[in-house]
């Protein structure tokens, strides 16, 4: 299953414009060049709020409130309300920001929630239905970016609201999602739901979200209290008593957002600004930096047999670590700057042979002595604000749970966790105790929100959907233009590739090189085609020049102007 995820990136710097659209008639645009502001993100309808906000006087933050409440709405398979996530900001006078508002786990959650009493895994406990879902932090994470907005909330609201009230028109692509999904549907919600109708849907079909726009209508007048308290707090309590869920009123009124110190580093002439844990993202982005820069990955032609080995055995390292060290740092104590350090991952790296395949088997974690349904947001505008904000449901419309009387999608974030040592995710991510379940505590997440800065000024904003994939995606983009001089839209849309540790494989999109596949085996490499890995929306900004590209691999968009 893929681990899908929304990357909205925004730039404003007024010259570039889109035609006019309407909920009922858009269309999708890839790449734009401008000069003012830009939106990237999974739909164009809400890549068009975002553009909207700002054109009526809004700064970066309201443009991602605004296209994230409209994106819970079009793109219902990862947009949400009912998930969480995070968010990395550079703003205007150099401060860095780190939110974290992923999902939290309840307080009846414990170590041994998914075994059977032989101690084995129930995993699809974990993967679908109400005992799957933390304590969603979406709404609270809104309104923690809210303090740096500059628009009233209700006109940050408004076009969700109308987007689910009155309906908008669905895509090929979203009717054959809500086609695939329909047996999981019913088979966990035992009241009807929006998303699925008596006859299949069809690419432009009218989605009305009737009860979404009324929970929407409630945080409008209310605030965060009108999610996570009141009606809607009750509504999702009573969902969960009713379906041997575990989640309570209050679960919802305990929970928080954080604020964590985003993780900087340097590479090469570049600072990279990204998330700290519970993401693992972050960690693994700057290992690979580091482990392929010591080994100079740019003497080596773009994804040649050589770059390539070296960035998979970089993965390699760096996934092992993961699972060995890795887990929510308030709960667990985790050796961030011995991973982290040069010594170290020269060490790592230290075993390396080039042209021959590595082992999994053979290198498992260092000695360091101490999920795809995301959505991003990446976001700069005039004033030198630059936001990198990813949220998530997890698997593909989450644990396929609807809030009756809510109608949003809850989260299946509980998978995340390490439901037994050794046992994989649905991503075939491993872990142990130290990414155990816990009352209050927050899984490990591979979400890589990202901002390079040039000069300390924005130069890159990027992130991607994808589960594990993710952090390897951000990294293939940043080195596709730092390291390969690659244009905005061929760091995109170039073939990807992605290994984890376990299993042993290099997985490929299917356009990848075919001669480097060839090379690849003759070292020893198990070659694995798979489809669409992430969906990366970047913005490079580059001589008061902002460049937008949405992923060529889903219906996303990039609007500017």
């Amino acid at each position: 299953m893929n681990k899908q995820i929304i990357t909205i990136i925004f730039f404003a710097i007024a010259t570039n414009s889109q035609a006019q659209i309407t909920q009922y008639k858009y269309n999708n645009t890839k790449n734009i060049q401008v000069k003012n502001a830009a939106v990237v993100s999974a739909h164009a309808l809400a890549s068009n709020a975002g553009i909207q906000v700002m054109r009526n006087g809004g700064n970066a933050f309201d443009a991602a409130i605004a296209t994230q409440l409209a994106l819970a709405v079009v793109y219902p398979g990862a947009g949400n309300l009912g998930g969480g996530g995070f968010m990395v900001a550079h703003t205007s006078t150099g401060k860095n920001i780190a939110l974290d508002f992923r999902e939290m786990a309840p307080a009846k959650a414990h170590k041994d929630m998914y075994l059977d009493s032989a101690g084995n895994a129930i995993t699809k406990l974990s993967m679908e239905g109400h005992l799957a879902s933390g304590v969603p932090g979406t709404v609270a994470g809104i309104f923690a970016i809210y303090k740096y907005a500059k628009l009233p909330f209700a006109k940050l609201i408004q076009p969700a609201i109308m987007l689910a009230s009155k309906g908008f028109v669905i895509t090929k692509a979203q009717a054959d999602g809500l086609n695939n999904s329909r047996d999981v549907f019913l088979r966990n919600n035992k009241n009807p739901t929006a998303f699925v109708k008596k006859t299949l849907w069809q690419a432009g079909d009218t989605l009305v979200q009737t009860d979404l726009a009324n929970t929407l209508i409630r945080i409008k007048i209310k605030g965060a209290a009108g999610f996570y308290q009141g009606k809607t707090a009750l509504l999702i309590a009573n969902e969960m008593q009713a379906n041997n869920g575990i989640i309570t009123l209050q679960d919802l009124k305990n929970y928080t957002v954080k604020e964590r110190v985003a993780m900087q580093f340097s590479y090469k002439k570049y600072e990279i600004l990204t998330m700290p844990l519970p993401s693992s993202g972050g960690i693994i982005l700057e290992q690979l930096l580091q482990m392929t820069g010591q080994k100079n990955l740019a003497s080596f032609p773009f994804q040649s047999a050589e770059s390539v080995q070296l960035i998979t055995e970089a993965e390699r390292r760096a996934f092992a670590d993961r699972a060995e060290f890795l887990g929510d740092q308030d709960f667990v104590n985790v050796p961030i700057k011995k991973l982290v350090s040069n010594k170290y991952l020269q060490l790592r790296m230290q075993d390396f042979v080039p042209s021959k395949a590595g082992s999994s088997k053979l290198t498992g974690a260092g000695n360091p002595h101490e999920s795809e349904q995301t959505t991003h947001i990446s976001i700069t505008d005039i004033a030198g604000n630059a936001i990198a904000i990813t949220t998530t449901l997890n698997d593909n419309f989450g644990s396929k749970t609807i809030i009756t009387g809510a109608g949003f999608i809850m989260n299946n974030e509980m998978d995340d966790f390490s439901v037994k040592p050794g046992v994989p995710n649905m991503y075939g991510a491993i872990g142990n105790d130290k990414n155990a379940i816990a009352p209050g505590k927050r899984m490990l997440s591979s979400m890589t929100p990202t901002i390079v800065l040039k000069n300390n000024k924005p130069f890159i904003v990027v992130g991607s959907p994808g589960g594990t994939t993710i952090p390897t995606s951000v990294f293939q983009s940043i080195v596709n233009i730092i390291d390969y001089n690659l244009s905005a839209e061929d760091a995109v849309n170039k073939p990807k590739f992605h290994h984890q540790w376990l299993p042993d494989v290099i997985f490929v999109e299917r356009d990848f090189d075919k001669n480097t596949i060839v090379s690849l085996k003759n070292m020893g490499y198990e070659i694995t085609e798979r489809t669409n890995i992430g969906r990366t929306e970047l913005i490079k900004i580059d001589n008061k020049k902002i460049t937008a590209i949405a992923d060529k691999r889903g219906d996303d968009d990039a609007r500017g102007f």
